[in-house]
């Protein structure tokens, strides 16, 4: 079967039109057009991940940062949730593991620019969206006078800390989001901006949050760029049951996603629209995992972060950001616990500690599924973003609705001469049928017929320069390029073809790693399964033998265990031995009474009332690498010399810890009884 598109319409690019954009003491400029951001006067595509400095130990920053780096981010996104930082009034606190002057710092060392959210409120399933108790009493989130001036001496401190640490100063700091999910006072938005220029926090782009309704949040247009996100469930809903199949599974131009935050702003009603056309496709908060509540708990996959985020991709994002991208660990407050909960007004129950989100980089540190399989995306962006980005999104010839299993889910974007197809094939807690022989015809090239089976998702270049040649097609999947070298990414159950202009076509197995001259250049077809293991560090293509590579101070380190992995020399691949760590510690639980302390936050584990709780004695036998507890119940907390430091809702996986936490200390695990009382995939 043949598949087309709607005919290709330029739109054209505005420029100027936003009050936004600027210039390094080096000459260099961000700017932002209509369609996508501009580095140095060349279109651009960030990767931008969420993690927060303050839910992360100080001395763990830098090494953390260099992995978030080697999975092909190059922009941190951090909130300053303003209760970590002045819990109680005037007392500010910036120092040890909020110190968001060195964590900007540690960022610029290990080559990432920063985004920061500076709130004032935040959500982020903090206590109180992120406001501390005091400032409750006043009229928050309005241009009320009282409340604007206690936002602006929090602004005046933030810059207090930051200051020469801006793009504009030669720093890192590119940019910054005001508020958070505020949908319906633009003249608020307007006035938190204004602020924030005048404390001194000016740079070259602001955000805020784009999502509502389908017309989307209220702005103060042309003065900020608005975010959009999408979640694969959405942990926030009331019920216990499945959620129909996701939208975002779907290719679709619609930037907004009606669901975000919906357990908290509710719907809009006015005959408000936000202008879409006036700037790019921009996402904040494309989810890396999603957070758990205690009422509903679903178990994320690779696929289910790689796919939508593919599709997001596909249909138009220019900014590709995700939330979060590293999980972490609550603080414990002076005056209460800093996580959201129903008792402080907000209808889900978060763990007190844990904010690990299912992340692609956990908690703790270690690696997921999507933190590989994004990566694809993420080099692709970085060598060919300057290509993608002016490219517009065209949709399939025939609309495909979420519940449609049968018809074939894909987009192009393109300039009207070449571009990308991209094609989804995979539906999270659902199955696509296979697709037989399906020709692609973009309108210029008609690619040969290919099977689409299983769960896969990927994209194929059409009439794109490699070097002086043009590729007519080609049915794999491009990654990256490294001088004569292009690298593609076999995809399952297709075969690699590679069609140049006045040439014959290239064919390369998909089961191993092969090399095919094409005249100065060389195309390098790497398996599905080992290109998720490529890495770009210190100048050189990587390629782990199942081990996840990053840099750290000029060191080439394997997360876990030390492995060998290939190097390629610019000819062909080098074998190297990297070190990496001990991914393993032992672990005994022996049956105990109640600890011989009290359990202080023994309330998580009697939610929804009064719970049965066992506890056992945790002994750990070294303190390197992770303990695995593979525990059945509703709640689980870890008391360590009679202090929380861990707790987790049970969600069906076994639950890790650093060996570090425990090793010689009187060590707890709390379990309490499981009840029939909340959404579960397992």
């Amino acid at each position: 079967m043949v598949y087309k598109f709607r005919p290709y319409e330029s739109l054209g690019v505005m420029r100027g039109h936003l009050n936004l954009g600027g210039k390094s003491p080096s000459g260099e400029r961000i700017d932002v057009t209509s369609l996508y951001f501009e580095r140095g006067g060349k279109p651009w595509i960030g990767v931008m991940g969420e993690f927060h400095f303050s839910r992360c130990k100080s001395e763990h920053w830098y090494e953390e940062l260099c992995k978030i780096k080697a999975g092909g981010v190059n922009i941190v996104s951090t909130y300053l949730f303003w209760n970590y930082h002045e819990e109680i009034e005037n007392a500010f606190d910036f120092t040890g593991d909020r110190d968001i002057r060195r964590f900007v710092e540690e960022c610029k060392k290990a080559g990432l620019d920063v985004f920061l959210r500076i709130g004032p409120w935040a959500h982020g399933e903090c206590r109180n969206g992120g406001f501390p108790d005091w400032i409750l009493k006043y009229n928050t989130r309005t241009n009320d006078a009282e409340y604007l001036s206690k936002v602006e001496r929090w602004f005046s401190e933030i810059y207090r800390q930051i200051k020469g640490l801006l793009y504009k100063d030669g720093g890192n700091i590119i940019g910054v989001q005001l508020e958070n999910e505020l949908t319906d006072n633009p003249e608020h938005l307007a006035k938190l901006k204004e602020i924030a220029k005048g404390t001194g926090i000016d740079v070259p782009i602001y955000t805020v949050t784009g999502w509502n309704s389908v017309n989307g949040a209220r702005i103060p247009v042309d003065e900020v760029v608005p975010v959009f996100g999408a979640y694969p469930e959405a942990p926030w809903e009331q019920h216990k049951n499945p959620l129909p199949p996701s939208p975002h599974y779907c290719f679709n131009k619609m930037r907004n996603d009606t669901a975000i935050g919906m357990d908290i702003i509710g719907d809009d009603s006015s005959e408000w629209r936000l202008p879409y056309e006036r700037y790019p496709f921009a996402t904040c908060e494309l989810g890396g995992g999603i957070q758990i509540t205690h009422h509903r708990r679903p178990i994320i996959s690779g696929m289910d972060i790689y796919a939508l985020s593919l599709v997001k991709l596909g249909s138009g994002n220019n900014l590709v950001g995700y939330y979060m991208y590293h999980g972490g660990t609550n603080k414990l407050g002076r005056l209460s616990t800093l996580n959201e909960s129903r008792e402080t007004g907000y209808p889900n129950d978060y763990p007190i500690l844990s904010y690990d989100f299912q992340a692609p980089i956990s908690e703790y540190g270690e690696i997921r599924e999507q933190y590989r399989l994004l990566n694809l995306l993420h080099l692709f962006v970085r060598d060919f973003g300057s290509i993608l980005a002016p490219m517009e999104a065209v949709p399939s010839e025939r609309r495909v609705v979420p519940t449609n299993t049968h018809s074939l889910r894909y987009m192009m974007r393109t300039n009207g001469e070449g571009g990308f197809v991209f094609i989804n094939h995979y539906l999270r807690g659902g199955r696509l049928d296979d697709v037989e022989g399906a020709e692609i015809d973009t309108g210029s090239v008609v690619f040969p017929p290919i099977d689409i089976r299983g769960g896969v998702s990927f994209f194929m270049p059409f009439n794109i320069k490699l070097g002086s040649r043009l590729l007519e097609y080609a049915t794999a999947q491009p990654i990256c390029f490294d001088r004569d070298a292009y690298f593609f990414a076999a995809i399952d159950s297709v075969e690699p073809v590679y069609k140049f202009k006045n040439c014959e076509k290239i064919t390369a197995p998909s089961d191993r790693i092969s090399v095919r001259e094409c005249g100065k250049f060389k195309i390098i077809t790497v398996p599905w399964n080992a290109a998720r293991y490529i890495r770009r560090l210190g100048g050189y293509i990587y390629i782990g033998e199942d081990c996840d590579l990053y840099e750290c101070d000029g060191k080439i380190r394997s997360v876990s265990g030390g492995i060998s992995c290939r190097r390629w020399n610019g000819r062909d691949f080098d074998t190297v031995i990297v070190p990496g760590t001990a991914s393993r510690a032992g672990v005994i639980l022996r049956d105990a009474e109640q600890p011989g302390f009290a359990a202080k936050y023994i309330g998580e584990l009697n939610i929804g009332g009064a719970r049965e709780i066992k506890w056992s004695r945790i002994t750990v036998t070294g303190g390197d690498g992770f303990v695995e507890i593979d525990f059945k119940g509703d709640a689980a907390q870890i008391y360590a010399d009679g202090e929380l430091v861990a707790d987790c809702y049970y969600y069906g996986r076994p639950w890790r810890i650093p060996a570090s936490m425990l090793y010689g200390r009187e060590c707890y695990l709390g379990v309490s009884e499981m009840k029939d009382d909340f959404y579960r995939e397992f």
